[in-house]
């Protein structure tokens, strides 16, 4: 057997170290588990790599690293001038276990092919790689990251000269070069001293946090009411604690106080089951802390700092989670009305959202007369259509957001940002708190505005090759079941992405759009071995909506039962 075979040579090859080889030792009576290790390559995807740390081909490891970043380097080389091969690629790296040694190796295969490479002397933000590759003026970027996977987790994601993650064109063409790579021993390297490596000092770190100050959208605010807000703020073991502290102080948030059991890098995640700003759990500690002294808001960063969690007292005086939706919408409120003479000068002002997304910032942008524009799942659309506005001036570019709780207001990353998301939901929490009104007060207000909007996730774990091939089969019903209603709702329109619809690249994505306005979503994640269901409503009501939300989701539930 072919994974058998490869397990073999990774054991008797010379190239690996003696600690890969007793870690597989260790699982040579473990048939199935080798098989996973070693039945396929693990993907280098349309963003670069994510895995479960360990040996093996279909782990992350210093050898996959190096096989990525060889492929990469090797597309550079073929496809871009010695001018711009010059100007080299910038790595940085999150809290995640092995994720400097991972940086590292990195560095010396690029430098190892004479491309010389910027890295950071401890750990940063992606946001912050993101601003440093236009900032240097390179060619590429690399972040080591897995985000909010659990802690066996590590990744590696490549940006490119634009600032943004490579999207699937020039993505496809640095696969096609890692794909050639098929003996690990011909992957160059070279030590750690090498000239072409050369450590950032802090006036990278100095520019970031000064252009994240640019997109203050009410210094007035902040000016009046920063020194009485209080706000509680956990970057859940990961790379947000300095910059975040840095940029609220520095703008005149002053009654910050940080969760100290969760304020240190940490890569078991000690404190939290899975390091996720999306899960209440995470917040438990910070909510204590919130309940002895009447906060009024939390907010927490995912490892690499680029999602954004927010808690908030409701009507009732309790802490809940405000989801991506909810925030983005509120953002878009929030930045629309502060900030509308100014945007009305602008070319075609943009909001960039995806399709997986609310549609309530689409209306709230539309009732100010500004455009709205849907890209793909994945923040790297987003990032995408910021360069693409930039090129042909076709547009200005406001604020992008995404389900996921991730946001960007600005152009100084081509990411989502959570230490500018940080600012400007704690200056929009300033801003509602001068009137008397928490952030939860606020959405309401949203609310009876523009209508009752409810949007759910419902994501189904399928590991291993049978779980890929049952997310294959249920992507397959869905798509041949001839579904005409959903809930006794009418289904009014299906979008099979698949087949590169709406101007967008083909993406295994389908959309039911109902009559009522509602929709259902569906597609295999990117990063995990999960199947995603998407679900928005919309109504004059909340208990209309909650109810009419309900219903649909019991519907799909039964139809996915159908195909277990």
């Amino acid at each position: 057997m072919e994974y058998i075979k490869k397990y073999n040579e990774w054991l008797n090859n010379q190239y690996f170290d003696e600690e890969t080889k007793k870690e597989l030792l260790d699982i040579k009576d473990d048939e199935k588990e080798i098989e996973d290790r070693f039945y396929k390559d693990l993907e280098f995807g349309t963003g670069g790599l994510r895995g479960v740390i360990g040996a093996g081909t279909n782990r992350i490891n210093k050898y996959t690293v190096r096989k990525a970043t060889f492929g990469l380097a090797n597309y550079i080389l073929k496809n871009c001038t010695e001018e711009a091969r010059q100007k080299g690629v910038v790595i940085a790296y999150d809290s995640r276990y092995k994720s400097e040694e991972f940086c590292m190796e990195a560095a010396k295969t690029l430098a190892a092919c004479n491309i010389k490479t910027y890295i950071f002397d401890s750990l940063r933000p992606t946001p912050q790689l993101s601003f440093a590759v236009r900032e240097l003026g390179c060619i590429a970027g690399i972040v080591i990251t897995a985000s909010h996977n659990p802690p066996e987790y590590n990744g590696y994601k490549v940006y490119f000269s634009g600032g943004g993650q490579v999207c699937p064109d020039i993505a496809k063409e640095i696969i096609a070069q890692v794909n050639k790579i098929n003996d690990y021993s011909m992957i160059p390297t070279t030590n750690k001293r090498n000239p072409l490596i050369i450590t950032l000092d802090e006036n990278i770190d100095i520019a970031f946090i000064d252009a994240v100050k640019e997109q203050v959208v009410n210094q007035d605010i902040i000016d009046k009411v920063g020194k009485d807000i209080k706000i509680i703020f956990t970057p859940i073991h990961g790379t947000g604690n300095i910059p975040i502290r840095n940029v609220l102080d520095e703008v005149g948030f002053k009654n910050v106080s940080v969760v100290k059991e969760q304020e240190l890098p940490d890569s078991k995640f000690s404190t939290v089951k899975y390091p996720n700003p999306e899960e209440k759990e995470v917040f438990d500690i910070a909510i204590k802390m919130a309940k002895k002294d009447g906060t009024d808001l939390i907010i927490g960063t995912d490892p690499d700092c680029d999602r954004v969690g927010v808690v908030v007292k409701n009507t009732d005086g309790e802490y809940v989670v405000l989801n991506g939706n909810q925030v983005g919408s509120l953002l878009v409120e929030y930045v629309l009305s502060n900030k509308l003479d100014k945007i009305k000068q602008m070319h075609n002002p943009t909001i960039v959202k995806t399709i997986v997304t609310s549609e309530l910032g689409a209306t709230i942008a539309k009732s100010y007369g500004i455009n709205s524009v849907d890209t793909l799942t994945g923040f790297k659309f987003i990032g995408e259509k910021i360069h693409q506005y930039e090129m042909s001036k076709e547009a200005t570019f406001i604020m992008g957001y995404e389900e996921s709780y991730g946001y960007l207001v600005g152009t100084h990353a081509r990411d989502k940002d959570g230490v500018v998301s940080a600012l400007l939901i704690s200056e929009m929490a300033a801003y509602y708190y001068d009137k008397g009104m928490t952030l939860y007060e606020g959405l309401q207000e949203v609310y009876k505005k523009y209508g009752y909007y409810k949007e759910e996730l419902k994501a189904i774990t399928l590991k291993g090759i049978d779980g890929m091939e049952q997310i294959k089969f249920i992507m397959n019903y869905f798509r041949k079941a001839n579904i005409n209603e959903i809930a006794d709702i009418k289904v009014d329109n299906i979008k099979d992405y698949s087949k590169g619809i709406d101007n967008l690249p083909k993406s295994d994505v389908l959309k039911f759009i109902l009559e009522d306005g509602s929709w259902i979503a569906v597609r295999p994640s990117g990063t995990e071995p999960k199947i995603k269901f998407y679900f928005g409503c919309k109504g004059n009501k909340q208990d209309e909506v909650d109810d009419k939300l309900e219903k649909i989701m019991d519907s799909i539930t039964e139809m996915i039962t159908v195909t277990a």
